[in-house]
């Protein structure tokens, strides 16, 4: 199978891995939606902290012609650990997929991982870069589907960001209000899973809405389409940042920790265009993430 092109057989059984979470939850339900028959794994029947040999793995995804993964967490706690769960255990589950003849397999990965040093980005490309390998082998259609920030209700990253579009004074990290970001709906991401899955794709895709701009002014768009006048920002300089960062990290309970901080820090965007055609129209653009997002339930 050449690196450039996908093996374009059809796809019509597929197991969702992390269909209980939030991208899990629209990918299957979108791919449902489309006909296919879709398996969803759970925590009931799938264990991403210990399932680390590809032979436990053979026997489920056994007769699917393709699997997605969309399994994640932001950082490690007592119970749930990156390395077992972005890593050790995709890679059995990939081993198992090219081992069982599935045809395609969507690993839904995040924008910036490629150039990050953070836990979370390691071993997010950890897992990547052994998708990638068995493409390249021969052994199994393989994509990484990288989303920038995803909007959507019932996403963790979405719910703050909205209680914080509605306060009028927001003080916030100074790389909030400088790198940029370029959110995409999650309709988006979901509908992005079923094209790559009916007609393969390249090795990466990138998910990104049309326009890129800074977390700060993300915040300020959300507050618009709330019906709120523009909040006042006060950028926090380096320093409390990064303390404020480390106290983060040991509040396991909460989404801010140093790496929050140093994701935040490097630009997370990409080529709408590109990602305009794995979709085959125009991504959701920011200015319509409420109405959409509200209206459609997602």
């Amino acid at each position: 199978m050449s690196p450039e092109m996908s093996d374009k057989r059809s796809v019509r059984s597929v197991l969702v891995c992390g269909a209980s979470g939030f991208l899990g939850r629209h990918i299957a339900r979108t791919l449902r939606e489309a006909g296919l028959a879709v398996t969803e794994g759970s925590s009931r029947t799938q264990d991403f902290q210990r399932d680390v040999d590809p032979d436990v793995w053979l026997p489920r995804v056994t007769g699917f012609d393709g699997v997605v993964n969309a399994v994640g967490i932001l950082r490690d706690t007592a119970q749930r650990r990156l390395e077992p769960i972005h890593h050790q255990v995709p890679a059995a589950l990939f081993e198992a997929c090219a081992r069982a003849g599935v045809h395609r397999v969507v690993q839904v990965s995040a924008n910036g991982v490629e150039r990050s040093d953070t836990r979370y980005a390691t071993t997010k490309r950890a897992a990547d870069e052994v998708l990638l390998r068995l493409r390249r082998e021969g052994r199994l259609d393989g994509i990484v589907l990288r989303p920038s920030i995803v909007f959507g209700r019932g996403g963790a990253s979405t719910a703050l960001f909205m209680t914080l579009a509605r306060l009028p004074l927001l003080v916030l990290p100074r790389a909030a209000v400088q790198a940029r970001v370029q959110p995409v709906a999650v309709h988006d991401v979901a509908t992005a899973v079923l094209r790559l899955l009916e007609g393969g794709g390249p090795e990466v895709v990138t998910a990104v809405g049309p326009r890129a701009l800074t977390l700060s002014d993300y915040l300020g768009e959300l507050r618009r389409q709330l019906g709120h006048s523009p909040a006042r920002v006060l950028p926090l300089p380096d320093a409390p940042s990064r303390w404020s960062a480390l106290v983060g990290d040991h509040l396991s309970g909460q989404p801010w920790s140093s790496d929050s901080l140093a994701l935040l820090q490097q630009e997370n965007v990409g080529d709408a265009a590109a990602f305009a055609r794995v979709l085959g129209r125009a991504p959701i653009p920011v200015e319509r993430f409420v109405e959409a997002a509200w209206a459609s339930g997602t």
